[in-house]
């Protein structure tokens, strides 16, 4: 006969003290806060939040459930109208639905962290290693943050490897979801401000300023400078004996080049300051248009614009206008054409033109810049005449340009013939020098041309024909044919430009006067 057996009901597990509950609670807040930088506030909103929405759910309800955890004793508190919720019946579903809204909050709380605290970091200097690097952006940990280098940010040339701890500013910060962005950059000019205030520590105690910067990366920067202690020379201290100081900075740069100038609130003495080691004769300054017109003498010229415009166009950047480097035949020349051309519009005299010129317009694509009321400020014109002087510069503006250009191309073509007329004469002159004096003639033993070197008694003069054309420059030194005709054959004639800068890393050279 079978024996029916008497079913066992389990045991239900015990319940947990309310208080051991809360304190597992506060160790978690705790440990989550420390290692994730999130606010305490936080972390308790998200966990009362889930275990609401486990709440709702579990009553199949929209609302009437409210939930507070205890901020000192981690104690949770829960009602659903008048009646008390134990967190423990709610099951595993809703347990599951908590989760993951706990997690959903802590990751928003993170990634709002992690915004605040980089936008508040940009264009300063940090230092990470790159993790990895995918065509040509390197990722590169700032210990609990990812940030990208880019490879438009980087340093013309340079390339990372995986390990490598690597110099960068902060460039920008994006946040898209959770996932915050830090850009990092090493091509902007606040990488090498931020390098300078890192090892010069007279700029990081704020007693010498870095007050402007213009950088082409990988290839040359400038920097104006100026101290508030009379006793502190900003330009040696950033330089150090023997450029000792400033090495640091090119090393880091990959032998970027880097002129250090004194900075002048005076246009007159800053863009001369800028332009070296360019000698410069005057500045003519013409604030209503953003620019200035840079005198200097005609062995000066390449000097200062530099090669391929380097110098006239980082210099630019320094003072915030638009350099054009003239020599004075070339500014006789450019006013001469604005007096000219300027005679044919309306309702013009001689007073407004010289105002026009005055004012710094040289073209009527100047004048379009400007608008009629803007013109009657400086003339006598009603606005009315004024709007026709603009509409009749904007109409002929292209047919200005085309015979200005035409003008130059002329010129350009009377100086080479001029130059071969005195190749010519000079090697007619050789050819007679040397059938007087036969002995007197000699062949280089590479095989080169030949120079004629007469002899004569004291004050000896030796005729050689020149082995590179002269160079010829004409019209205004930005934007022009004649500035890209007169660079190139200024390349050719002096090959570098011998512009003053600070000796590359590895080299013990003084630096000469005020660039680095």
């Amino acid at each position: 006969m079978a024996v029916r057996r008497k079913k066992v009901e389990p045991e239900a597990p015990p319940k947990k003290d309310p208080a051991l509950i809360g304190k597992e609670v506060m160790k978690l807040i705790d440990s989550v806060a420390e290692e994730k930088r999130i606010s305490r506030d936080v972390l308790f909103g998200g966990i009362e939040q889930g275990i609401q929405l486990a709440a709702l759910r579990h009553f199949a309800v929209e609302e009437g459930v409210h939930v507070v955890l205890d901020r000192a004793t981690g104690e949770i508190s829960a009602k659903f109208g008048e009646n008390a919720i134990d967190p423990e019946t709610l099951g595993r579903i809703a347990a599951q639905s908590a989760k993951q809204v706990i997690i959903q909050k802590f990751r928003e709380a993170e990634s709002d962290t992690v915004f605040n605290e980089y936008s508040a970091k940009k264009g300063d200097l940090v230092v990470g290693t790159v993790t990895r690097v995918d065509a040509g952006t390197a990722i590169v940990s700032l210990g609990k943050t990812e940030s990208l280098l880019p490879r438009s940010e980087q340093i013309p040339g340079e390339s990372h490897h995986v390990g490598e701890r690597v110099k960068a500013v902060v460039f920008e910060v994006r946040k898209s979801g959770n996932r915050v962005k830090v850009v990092l950059s090493r091509a902007h000019p606040d990488f090498v401000k931020s390098l300078f205030e890192e090892e010069i520590p007279e700029i990081s105690d704020r007693t010498i300023d870095i007050r402007a910067i213009a950088r082409e990366a990988g290839y040359r920067s400038k920097l104006a400078v100026s101290s508030v202690d009379s006793k502190v020379d900003c330009v040696g201290a950033c330089v150090g004996v023997r450029g000792s100081r400033i090495k640091q900075v090119i090393e880091e740069l990959n032998g970027e080049r880097i002129d250090i100038v004194r900075w002048n609130d005076s246009l007159q003495v800053l863009i001369p300051n800028a332009l070296q080691p360019a000698s410069i004769s005057d500045v003519f300054t013409y604030p209503r248009l953003g620019r200035a017109i840079v005198l200097v003498e005609e062995d000066q010229l390449s000097l200062a614009i530099g090669r391929r415009g380097q110098n006239v166009r980082l210099a630019s950047k320094l003072v915030g206008l638009d350099l054009e480097i003239m020599t004075t035949d070339e500014l006789a020349e450019s006013l001469e054409r604005a007096e000219r051309w300027f005679g044919q519009l309306p309702h013009m005299n001689e007073d407004m033109i010289q105002a026009l010129i005055g004012e710094g317009f040289l073209s009527y694509n100047e004048l379009t810049y400007i608008d009629g009321k803007t013109l009657t400020e400086f003339t006598p014109l009603a606005e009315e005449q004024a709007d026709e002087v603009i509409a009749y510069a904007e109409e002929y503006a292209d047919t200005m340009d085309e015979a200005v250009a035409e003008e130059q191309r002329q010129a350009r073509d009377q100086a080479e013939a001029e130059r071969r007329a005195q190749q010519e004469a000079e090697a007619a002159a050789a050819a007679e020098a040397a059938a007087a004096n036969p002995e007197a003639t000699t062949v280089s033993a590479e095989g080169g041309e030949a120079a004629v070197e007469p002899v004569h008694e004291a004050g000896t003069t030796t005729v050689t024909s020149p082995d590179h054309p002269v160079a010829y420059h004409e019209g205004p030194p930005i934007d022009t044919e004649g500035v890209e005709h007169a660079v190139e054959q200024e390349e050719l004639r002096t090959g570098e430009d011998g512009e003053l800068t600070t000796p590359p890393p590895g080299t013990d050279a003084e630096p000469k006067g005020e660039s680095a």
